[in-house]
Order: structure tokens, then C-alpha cells, then sequence
């Protein structure tokens, strides 16, 4: 065994269904009784039924929330926050309200209920990422993991099919990298490994049959299992391209994990076969990354940078920002190479065509 630090993160999770209607005892458990409730203007509606269903508790709706966090969007936030006197935040949807909600709790400190409706699983970890003037930051604060996360499975049940492949990628993707960062461990290798296999069970059935209620509570699960391996461990190349990618040319962030995951994996599996063997297992592949690849095509998923609305031209500037200040990686960052997985990833090649 080889030597290694596991530090456990403090963070109460409700899971189920129908487990919405606890979020109140929830609030009275910590004695809360001013809760903004935050979300995006597509999910305002589900934010109007959480206000009706806290009554009293609740202080209001933000329905502002934006992808990649934007801080003019926070600041919009933390001004309604003031006015209404709230003590706490209630974030009701994906990954784009759950990082509102921790952009509030760093700049006050409040307290955060999480109510997840995709499989993003930003919600277990104390990770935000803002942006600003067109650049993406990533930063790692304990005054940012969410108190409480309250999955109910209910909510996922109209997740569209669509959205439901590419937000579960992004899960997978989380504990892909987790299986080979430079602060694994085996109890975290362990837990991505069950998040990786309840996904790869779960996506091709919903793919499928979007209601089948037990295929979406076992998507929920493994995408908590990968929120917490992304909480607990660090980050790698895979990582690093997304936020570059999502932060200065505005691609969508699920798209975007979905559609750099097994060209990444390629990358570094040079360098980290043995760690990324389960993967390989849990897709009955030669390779994690051409298993990756082969699950994402079965499930109609994006493939291309090209259909995310990425230009060829921007490539270059894309490789140029990913090593100015590159994350920690188990292979060595090259240039050229970098520049040919972006290729690879932009026409759709098979995963390390050009490495």
C-alpha cells in the first residue's frame, strides 16, 4: 500500500425521494429562519414551489444563477441578500446555482442547503470556480462546502435524457481523475469506483427509459460518489482544459467534460494504466479512454468541440492559457501534444489519434 492522506470532509447528505419536504426541518435543525432561495431563471418555477414550501422560513427567490459562476451575477445576489435579511441559502438546481450559492457562502459565510437536480456533484465538494472578465478561477475553502445536501431523487425524474448522459459524464469524469491525482487514496479510489460503476449502470437505461425511477436513483448516488472523490482529492489535466474551455470561450460545462473526457484519459494513461485499470473493467474495454469513448457514442453524447461551438482558430489560445498555469499532472505537459488532443477532440477522432 502506498502512503497517503485521507482527510474526511464534515457535510450532512438526506437521500431519497420526496425528501424536498424535509429541507424545513432541515432549517429548524440549524435554526435558520431567513432562507434565499437561489436558482436559474430556466428553473424559477421549481425555486417559486421551494419559497411556497418553506413559507415562513423562506426570505425570498434569486433566480439569476449562471453557468461558470459569473461574479456580476453574484454581486446581483449578495445585494438581494442585504435587502431581505437572509441567515442562509437554499440552492435548488444544477451546478450553476450550486456555485452561486458557495460564491455567497465565501463572501459571508452563510450557511448552504443544496437541493441537486442533475448529476453534477459539485454540491459534496469545497471547490468553487467564478469568472471574471472572460477567465475562469478555480479555489479550493472549506467556507464554501454546502452544510447539507438534500438529494431527492423526484427531482431528477424529467432530467431530459439529453442532459441527463452528459451531466453524469461530468460525474464520471470526476472520478476518473480522482483514481490518479497526486493525493489519491484508496478509500477515495474506492468510492470514485462505485460512482463510475452506479453511472455506467444507470446512464444506458435512463438513455432509454428516462422514467425508470430506479436507474435514476442509482445515477443520483454514484454522482454524490463523485462529487465527494472531486471534494476530497485534487484535480488534474482534464480539469484543467474544461475550465480554460468554459471560462474564456464559453463552452457548456457538461458538454464540455463529456466531450474532453476519454481525450484526456488518453493523455495520461501513458503515464497511469495501472490506476486507471477499473476504469478499463467497469467498460469491459482494452483502454479507459477508448471505453470512455465507446459509452459516450452508445449514448448519443456529444463528441465534437466543433457542435459545442468551439472555433479551430481558438485552439492555439486554448493550449496557450491551459500552460500558463497548468494543475499537477502525471504526464508531462507538452505543447504539441496538448494541441493534438484538442484536435483529436475538436473533429471527433478516436481518443489519442495525434499523441
Amino acid at each position: 500500500m502506498y502512503p497517503f492522506v485521507y482527510q474526511a470532509l464534515s457535510q450532512r447528505v438526506v437521500f431519497g425521494s420526496g425528501t424536498t419536504g424535509q429541507v424545513g426541518d432541515e432549517l429548524a435543525r440549524m435554526e435558520l429562519t431567513r432562507a434565499l432561495v437561489l436558482t436559474t431563471p430556466q428553473q424559477e418555477e421549481i425555486g417559486r414551489q421551494m419559497v411556497t414550501t418553506l413559507g415562513a422560513r423562506a426570505a425570498g427567490l434569486f433566480a439569476g444563477a449562471a453557468m461558470h459562476t459569473p461574479i456580476e451575477v453574484t454581486d446581483e445576489a449578495l445585494k438581494q441578500i442585504e435587502a431581505v435579511g437572509a441567515d442562509c441559502v437554499v440552492s435548488i438546481g444544477g451546478g450553476s446555482t450550486t456555485g452561486l450559492g458557495k460564491a455567497i457562502a465565501l463572501r459571508t459565510d452563510l450557511p448552504q442547503i443544496v437541493i441537486p437536480t442533475s448529476y453534477a456533484g459539485s454540491e459534496a465538494t469545497p471547490i468553487l470556480g467564478e469568472t471574471k472578465n472572460g477567465a475562469k478561477t478555480t479555489q479550493r475553502s472549506m467556507k464554501v462546502l454546502p452544510e447539507v445536501i438534500v438529494y431527492d431523487v423526484d427531482l431528477t425524474m424529467s432530467l431530459p435524457a439529453k442532459m441527463t448522459v452528459t451531466s453524469g459524464l461530468n460525474a464520471i469524469a470526476h472520478s476518473v481523475e480522482g483514481l490518479y491525482t497526486q493525493d489519491r487514496n484508496p478509500i477515495i479510489s474506492t468510492i470514485a469506483q462505485q460512482g463510475i460503476a452506479a453511472l455506467a449502470r444507470a446512464l444506458p437505461v435512463i438513455h432509454q427509459r428516462p422514467d425508470d425511477a430506479e436507474a435514476r436513483s442509482d445515477a443520483l448516488y454514484g454522482a454524490w460518489a463523485c462529487g465527494t472523490v472531486l471534494g476530497a482529492v485534487g484535480m488534474a489535466l482534464h480539469h484543467k482544459i474544461c475550465h480554460v474551455l468554459g471560462g474564456s470561450f464559453e463552452l457548456p460545462h457538461a458538454e464540455t467534460h463529456t466531450v474532453i473526457l476519454p481525450h484526456a484519459t488518453a493523455y495520461n494513461e501513458r503515464a497511469v494504466a495501472r490506476e486507471l485499470g477499473p476504469v478499463a473493467d467497469i467498460f469491459q474495454s482494452e483502454s479507459a479512454a477508448s471505453g470512455l469513448w465507446s459509452f459516450a457514442r452508445r449514448l448519443d453524447a456529444p463528441m465534437t468541440l466543433a457542435e459545442l461551438g468551439m472555433k479551430q482558430p481558438d485552439l492555439d489560445r486554448a493550449v496557450e492559457v491551459m500552460m500558463s498555469n497548468p494543475y499537477w499532472n502525471p504526464q508531462p505537459l507538452a505543447e504539441e501534444e496538448l494541441r493534438g488532443l484538442l484536435d483529436d477532440a475538436f473533429f471527433g477522432r478516436a481518443p489519442g489519434t495525434s499523441l
